[in-house]
């Protein structure tokens, strides 16, 4: 099942063609997008989202995303969803047609059925390979122009990423800086459980912040663990007692595997109990 809608609140046909050719979103990447988990028909860490879709657009020197107007379309889209389905719905900016000189934007919800894939990755976990990004964890600092932490339409190295990790036998990838300091995922982020305490990298590192994330943090202070936003070198990730990935859609991910090596058996309950403390918020 699939439901499409455009910002002005018109829903479209999701099989016919919508975007223009000389789209620059579709011919440059050119434009931002967030994918949001709705359960029980609830956005997940919605402001988190819009939030972040501001940011990115104002990365990119666009028009400040209309909140209310992203807010209205997104309902439209979850109430034409059946509401005991859960849905990923993705959101779409960008900058419009290649010289119209009103840059006008095409902006849409698109509503979409979870893989069986990703809910077997949530159920039984995850191989995981460690890829060198090819950067230094301050070059968002030094090197704004490049768009670090910003969600751009421009996937083409994260996806080139993932289909690495499948030639070796792996799910997903972990980015690593060119110091060996973690970043994040492709689509998510690195989550490290060591006695009673997580952690993950700083934005800081040229990351996105992660909706899913800071959420999952949130519900594992309330259930008794200490957070901890800290560098992580890569060596670190075997010799924590769970490691995780956090993204939108997928949820919160158990690695069971890193670069070949069988992680502990512990990450399974510690997995479970901070899943389960996630999904509370939104039973």
């Amino acid at each position: 099942m699939r439901v499409l809608a455009f910002l002005d609140g018109t829903f479209a046909d999701p099989d016919q063609a919508h975007i223009r050719v000389d789209d620059l979103g579709l011919i440059r990447g050119d434009g931002i997008f967030e994918t949001i988990l709705v359960t029980n028909g609830v956005p997940r860490e919605l402001d988190a989202h819009l939030d972040r879709f501001a940011r990115s657009a104002a990365k990119l020197d666009m028009a400040e995303p209309d909140r209310a107007a992203w807010e209205r379309v997104i309902q439209q889209v979850i109430e034409a969803w059946p509401p005991e389905e859960e849905l990923a719905l993705k959101i779409v900016l960008t900058r419009g047609v290649e010289g119209d000189p009103e840059e006008k934007p095409t902006a849409f919800a698109y509503g979409m059925s979870i893989p069986e894939s990703t809910k077997r990755a949530r159920r039984d976990g995850i191989a995981v390979v460690t890829l060198n990004r090819g950067f230094e964890a301050d070059l968002m600092e030094r090197a704004p122009w490049l768009l670090l932490g910003a969600k751009t339409l421009s996937y083409s190295v994260n996806m080139s990423a993932q289909r690495e990790a499948r030639r070796r036998g792996a799910e997903d990838v972990i980015f690593t800086s060119t110091e060996g300091y973690v970043l994040e995922g492709p689509t998510s982020n690195v989550v490290l459980a060591r006695g009673k305490t997580l952690y993950t990298p700083p934005p800081t590192n040229g990351i996105l912040p992660g909706t899913t994330q800071g959420d999952v943090f949130r519900a594992a202070e309330r259930a008794g663990w200490k957070t901890e936003v800290t560098q992580l070198k890569a060596d670190e990730l075997t010799e924590g007692d769970a490691l995780m990935l956090a993204s939108s859609v997928r949820k919160l991910t158990r690695v069971h595997t890193l670069d070949g090596t069988a992680l502990p058996d512990s990450s399974v309950a510690i997995h479970a109990e901070l899943a389960e403390a996630y999904d509370a918020q939104y039973a």
